[in-house]
């Protein structure tokens, strides 16, 4: 969908945002400060796990899930970074938090980008089937056994702590940044079958598989902040792998934690990582060829060899800016009928009584029940760190061929594109993909044209700060 298409009510009002939330670039003669924090987010045992369309109870943690809070300051431009080790955020969860946050930093509230990394052994708090679940055991109960503690309150207080701890925290820091090549861990998960069909994960050595029905991003993106002695205080890395690599249920931070592991290795226990999810709505680390899966920790040591061995380019003049828009992207929409069967049909969901994409199915009606209004509000930001260094945050699970699009057009040399940033919509396919189906669109809750949409706001964000 090209720019001119969108109503024109939308488009003058995201024009408008952005011009009302443009800030000016700050002289490059002032320097760059930097403040770094992490908490522990990780729920108590017992708790539901989320990922998967079954009820999954949490007994133990492999590792704690943290929340890594990154501020930046430079003149009177301050901005915040935030990676958290969750499925995804929900938009209560991240309002609450970024309104907390700039109240008791002032920092502004649409600077400040919380991400999740998506890893899929971490809390089940809302959504459509947690609502069924937690439903269930009230009705069974009288109160919900799983929910000990009120999980969505105590995450935004935390991450509110987290960026308030990072902005007392500011000190003078050098970037450096670029990317690196990383080849072998991803792969796109979307085949086209000798039925003409497109299927996502057919198996391992499937004879029925033609070939992939997409490309990857083999590209990792590198941005590290130093301190004046030389010290890597913190970096943020980004790779367009999907967290569902661990399985049980154990809460674990999937392969970001053996990633951070290697890189303190080499660069102190004292660094801290914040790890950005690429693009990946359509990739995992299933190699169709082998019968043999790459391990959590194999993923994470490689990535850490490749950021550790990457060539970058210092950042001699910072110029911290920050721009933001929001896409009302078209839902998909449902009648009466299909919605109460949707209902009737939750209940079957993780059992056999129904074939896997209609619980999907009816798993995402609710879901698009649950959002207000026939539009999905899609907010994109981009945070310039220098004329050559840019980072775009955006909700969703988005199709590799949309972030590939937007590094493509984007006028800066390094530009990290991180998914699932303030909220969690699911999946956000190309409109080529949509025309394949499979589970991918199936589970999406925009309608086609929407990603399309998204990226051209980003790629038009990006070159209003790279002009």
């Amino acid at each position: 969908m090209k720019p001119e298409t969108i109503p024109m009510a939308v488009a003058a009002g995201s024009m408008l945002a952005a011009l009302l939330l443009w800030q000016a670039p700050t002289a490059g003669a002032e320097g760059l400060e930097a403040g770094v924090a992490a908490c522990d987010i990780t729920p108590p045992v017992g708790y539901r796990m989320s990922g998967y369309f079954r009820e999954r109870l949490s007994t133990g943690t492999a590792n704690p899930l943290m929340a890594k809070a990154l501020v930046l300051k430079q003149g009177d431009v301050r901005a915040a970074i935030v990676s958290c080790d969750l499925i995804g955020l929900s938009l209560d969860v991240s309002g609450r938090a970024r309104a907390e946050a700039s109240k008791r930093t002032g920092i502004p509230r649409d600077n400040i980008l919380l991400a999740a990394t998506h890893s899929h052994t971490g809390p089940l708090y809302w959504g459509a089937l947690r609502k069924h679940l937690h439903e269930r055991a009230v009705a069974r109960h009288g109160k919900d056994p799983c929910e000990a503690v009120d999980y969505p309150k105590f995450l935004a207080a935390k991450l509110a702590q987290g960026i308030a701890d990072a902005a007392s925290a500011l000190k003078p820091v050098s970037l450096a940044a670029g990317t690196a090549q990383q080849q072998g861990l991803a792969f796109n998960r979307r085949f086209h079958m000798k039925d003409g069909s497109v299927r996502f994960n057919p198996g391992v050595l499937n004879p029925d598989i033609v070939g992939a029905a997409g490309p990857i991003d083999p590209e990792v993106g590198l941005v590290t902040l130093r301190d004046p002695g030389g010290t890597v205080r913190a970096g943020i890395v980004s790779f367009a792998l999907h967290l569902d690599t661990v399985g049980g249920t154990k809460c674990h931070a999937d392969f970001p934690y053996f990633l951070e592991q290697g890189l303190q290795e080499a660069w102190g226990e004292g660094f801290t990582l914040l790890f950005g999810t690429g693009t990946c709505g359509d990739i995992n680390h299933i190699d169709v060829t082998k019968k043999e899966r790459l391990k959590t920790e194999t993923i994470g040591r490689t990535l850490a060899e490749t950021v550790k061995a990457a060539s970058l380019k210092t950042v001699a003049t910072p110029a911290l800016a920050v721009r933001r828009e929001i896409v009302r992207a078209p839902l998909q929409q449902y009648d009466a009928g299909k919605k109460a069967w949707a209902r009737e049909a939750i209940r079957k969901v993780g059992t056999r009584e129904l074939p896997f994409l209609k619980q999907v199915e009816a798993y995402k009606i609710l879901a698009i029940e649950m959002r207000e209004g026939d539009t999905l509000p899609l907010e994109v930001q981009v945070f310039r760190l220098s004329k050559d260094v840019a980072l775009v945050g955006l909700p969703g699970e988005v199709f590799v061929d949309l972030g590939l699009a937007i590094k493509k057009a984007s006028p800066f040399a390094t530009t990290l594109v991180v998914e699932l940033c303030q909220d969690a919509p699911g999946y956000i396919p190309t409109t080529k993909a949509f025309k394949e189906g499979s589970y991918e669109t199936v589970n999406s809750r925009v309608a086609p044209g929407g990603g399309e949409m998204m990226a051209e706001a980003a790629v038009r964000l990006l070159k209003e700060l790279g002009g």
